[in-house]
């Protein structure tokens, strides 16, 4: 499948990579809802980006797929890194925020959050 022409202008490669033009939005945030099998209205309206800039990428990635499928997983995997990175740089800090005793006045909202959660854990 060829491209035309305004297509190819609406991708361009930033420092982020393949990125809709006039846009901060990369190819790898619509790869997201494109893996999950999301309709392009939603990944329009979740995105904010208008028909042509959704056709344009959904068009460049069926074009360009196992290019585009390549640098998405690259992607995914750094940003699984830069997650365990900081999860262990802030478990400390987590640890010493969760041991502290909770800010008077929110008993009830705890109270509630707590049923909630053992609702949904007796649920699954």
């Amino acid at each position: 499948m060829t491209l035309a022409p305004n297509e190819q202008a609406a991708i361009i490669r930033t420092e982020r990579g393949l990125t809709i033009a006039g846009t901060r939005i990369t190819l790898y945030d619509v790869m997201d809802y494109v893996t999950e099998h999301y309709p392009s209205k939603f990944i329009r309206a979740m995105l904010d980006l208008t028909d042509e800039q959704v056709n344009a990428a959904l068009s460049y990635i069926a074009a360009h797929r196992t290019d585009v499928e390549a640098e998405y997983q690259l992607v995914l995997k750094e940003a699984e890194e830069l997650r365990q990175y900081y999860e262990e740089q802030n478990r400390e800090r987590i640890a010493r925020i969760a041991a502290k005793p909770p800010k008077p006045g929110t008993e009830a909202i705890r109270a509630k959050l707590q049923a909630r959660r053992a609702k949904l854990e007796s649920q699954a």
